[in-house]
């Protein structure tokens, strides 16, 4: 576990969860220690709208290295998501090759073996004038109408560089995975990959309070066929993770650090198949602070959200057949990392074959009467 925590992590303020054998459990490590939050705030939520973050208010379980944390069910002190109540809401098309991807897999209508040809001529045509144009811009306008002529445009090309960016919800409340535990790929899809990206924490009103890494699963062949089978291929059992904490900004880590970060991508599977791959927030086409705005629009979030940027990454070596692609197979370990965030490491199985997502929010709030935290 300590592997995986960030660069300099004693000297960073670290937020996140914990199952400590009685149930999910609010913690922050500082200067290296774990502190119990649990009876300042009862969930992660609830910290974050009190922007309760002293440590010295917590109860301290010990320095995080003599812990034991791990993602073993039967673990004393098992690391969890660390979110919790939070909406889960992520951005898409937010990188230029990806809205080149997102577009050969509508062209090819999700076929993996038909792509190489269609990413050919698209990348041909617009590869150099979209990593260029500003999303919204009179520019990107110009580059629309002269794409609709060549009969090119697409739906994701809109969200690429028209006015609105892609928002859509990842996940339920709760049902995301932490550091360790498995994640999930459908068994009937045959084309998928995962997606490394920076995921912004926010409270109620928008404001970013930290990130941590997430990996935004993804069915190539189910949005491929059509763009209104997305929830299909975002929101399955296990389908996104995020870890291993919240890095809570301050003086030594900031939004720009977000803006600046490189994430790395690591796939090793138990065939010998190894995949290395890198997306740079440098290289993003919005900023996140405006994705934050776009995200918040005219909604209200009163547990606040958690926001995947979305990825540069979209993995196109050949794994099996040449031609093919990359997809996922079960038991592949999926690394995704960044200095100042640390390791997200995660095994892929089937959603079917993934541990079931049985805590909802009812079951939490029962869990938290019965240990006395809700009381006031």
């Amino acid at each position: 576990m300590e592997s995986s925590l960030p660069e300099g992590w004693q000297d960073a303020k670290l937020l996140g969860r914990i199952d400590t054998g009685e149930g999910p459990t609010p913690v922050l490590i500082d200067t290296g220690i774990v502190f119990d939050m649990s009876r300042v705030a009862p969930t992660v939520s609830m910290l974050v709208a009190d922007r309760a973050f002293d440590s010295a208010a917590g109860q301290s379980l010990g320095p995080l290295a003599e812990l034991g944390l791990s993602a073993a069910p039967d673990g004393s002190h098992r690391i969890l998501s660390p979110i919790d109540l939070q909406c889960v809401k992520a951005a898409g098309v937010t990188f230029a090759i990806s809205a080149i991807e997102r577009v050969i897999e509508e062209r090819a209508r999700g076929d993996a073996g038909g792509a190489a040809a269609v990413r050919e001529r698209l990348e041909a045509r617009i590869g150099g004038s979209i990593r260029s144009v500003v999303p919204g811009s009179q520019e990107a306008a110009d580059l629309k109408a002269a794409l609709i002529e060549d009969g090119m445009w697409s739906q994701y090309l809109e969200v690429a560089i028209g006015p609105d960016a892609e928002v859509f919800s990842k996940s339920p409340a709760l049902a995301t995975v932490g550091w360790g535990a498995d994640i999930g790929i459908r068994s009937d899809s045959t084309w998928n990959n995962p997606e490394p990206e920076v995921a912004l924490l926010a409270d109620a009103q928008g404001e970013p309070v930290g990130a941590t890494l997430g990996n935004d699963v993804n069915l190539r062949d189910f949005e491929g066929r059509s763009a209104l089978l997305l929830s299909k291929a975002k929101d399955n059992n296990a389908s996104a993770s995020l870890g291993p904490f919240i890095r809570l900004f301050d003086d030594n880590f900031t939004l720009d650090d977000v803006r600046a970060c490189d994430v790395t991508l690591r796939i090793e599977g138990e065939d010998g198949y190894v995949l290395d791959g890198v997306s740079s927030m440098r290289e993003i086409s919005r900023d996140p602070a405006v994705l934050l705005r776009q995200t918040m629009s005219e909604h209200h979030y009163p547990d606040g959200f958690i926001l995947f940027l979305g990825t540069l990454f979209a993995p196109i070596q050949d794994r099996d057949q040449p031609g093919a692609g990359f997809t996922h197979k079960v038991g592949d370990s999926v690394t995704i990392a960044s200095p100042k965030l640390g390791k997200l490491v995660n095994r892929v199985v089937t959603c079917k074959q993934a541990a079931p997502w049985t805590m909802g929010i009812g079951a939490l709030m029962h869990n938290l009467a019965a240990r006395g935290l809700l009381a006031k």
